[in-house]
C-alpha cells in the first residue's frame, strides 16, 4: 500500500466513526428495519421509525445515469436545489465556508394550507474507502463521497415561514464499474408547526421519489456537464471544477 493510499484509508477511517457517532445521531441507526414505499423507475423508497419523533426517516437508493463528476457539480452548487429536490422554491449559499465545510439557506414550498418552512443548512462533504451505508455493488475503483447536511436554527432568520430546527441528511455517491452514479440518501427532519398527517406521509415518498427524477435530468444538462473531480495527494476530493 503506497503512502497516499495508507493515509486516505486511516482519514476514511477516523470520518467513519465520526459519521456514526455525530451526524448519525438524527437518524436511524444500521439495524433499523427500512420498509420499501416505492419501487419504480429505479429509484426505492423506504421509511422507517425514529425513536422520540413522529416522523418517519425516509432512505432513498438510485443510479444516475451520468458520471459522478456531473453529479458532484450539481451537489456542490447551493442554487442547484431549485432544479432538481422536490419543492425546493430558494437556495443561496452563505458567506464563508469552503468545499468542505459550507453552509446554505433554503425555502420548501408547500401545498396549501401548509406554511412554506425553510432552514439553514450546514454542509460537509468528505472522502472514504468505506461504505457509510452499506451499499458497494459494482463500486469502481473510485472513493466513496459522503455529504452531510444537519440543519441550524439560529441563523438568517426570516419573517413569514416556519424554521425547520431539527433536519440530518445523509447523501453518499460512488461511480459503478459502467460509469454512471449509485446515489443513497437517508433523511429525517421535524418540520416544526402544524401538519396534516397525509400531508407528512406522502412527502416522505414524494420528495426523494420526484427529486431524483429530477436529478436524473439536471445532472446530464449542459450546465453540469464538462467537469471534473479535484483530489489531493490523500486521495481527498478537494474540489468540483469545469475541465482544464
Amino acid at each position: 500500500m503506497n503512502g497516499s493510499r495508507y493515509r486516505r484509508s486511516a482519514f476514511s477511517a477516523i470520518v467513519s466513526s465520526l459519521l456514526t457517532a455525530q451526524s448519525w445521531a438524527g437518524l436511524p441507526p444500521d439495524s433499523v428495519d427500512w420498509n420499501l414505499e416505492r419501487d419504480e423507475d429505479d429509484i426505492r423508497i423506504y421509511k422507517a421509525s425514529v425513536s422520540d419523533s413522529g416522523f418517519e426517516a425516509f432512505k432513498a437508493t438510485t443510479v444516475i445515469n451520468a458520471p459522478l463528476s456531473n453529479v458532484m457539480a450539481v451537489m456542490v452548487d447551493a442554487e442547484s436545489c431549485e432544479e432538481w429536490v422536490h419543492g425546493c422554491s430558494h437556495s443561496e449559499a452563505l458567506d464563508g465556508g469552503d468545499f468542505h465545510d459550507r453552509k446554505a439557506y433554503s425555502v420548501n414550498d408547500l401545498p396549501w394550507p401548509a406554511a412554506d418552512r425553510d432552514y439553514v443548512l450546514h454542509i460537509r462533504t468528505h472522502t472514504s474507502d468505506e461504505s457509510v451505508t452499506g451499499e458497494s455493488h459494482d463500486k469502481a475503483d473510485s472513493p466513496f463521497i459522503i455529504m452531510e447536511l444537519s440543519a441550524v436554527p439560529d441563523e438568517r432568520e426570516e419573517s413569514g415561514k416556519v424554521r425547520v430546527e431539527h433536519s440530518d441528511t445523509l447523501y453518499q455517491f460512488f461511480q459503478i464499474n459502467d460509469g454512471r452514479t449509485h446515489m443513497t440518501w437517508i433523511q429525517h427532519s421535524e418540520p416544526n408547526g402544524s401538519l396534516p398527517g397525509w400531508l407528512v406521509n406522502s412527502l416522505a415518498v414524494d420528495i426523494p421519489f420526484n427529486s431524483l427524477q429530477n436529478l436524473q435530468d439536471v445532472a446530464n444538462s449542459s450546465t453540469y456537464s464538462g467537469y471534473e473531480l479535484v483530489f489531493n495527494e490523500q486521495g481527498e476530493l478537494t474540489a468540483v471544477r469545469k475541465e482544464q
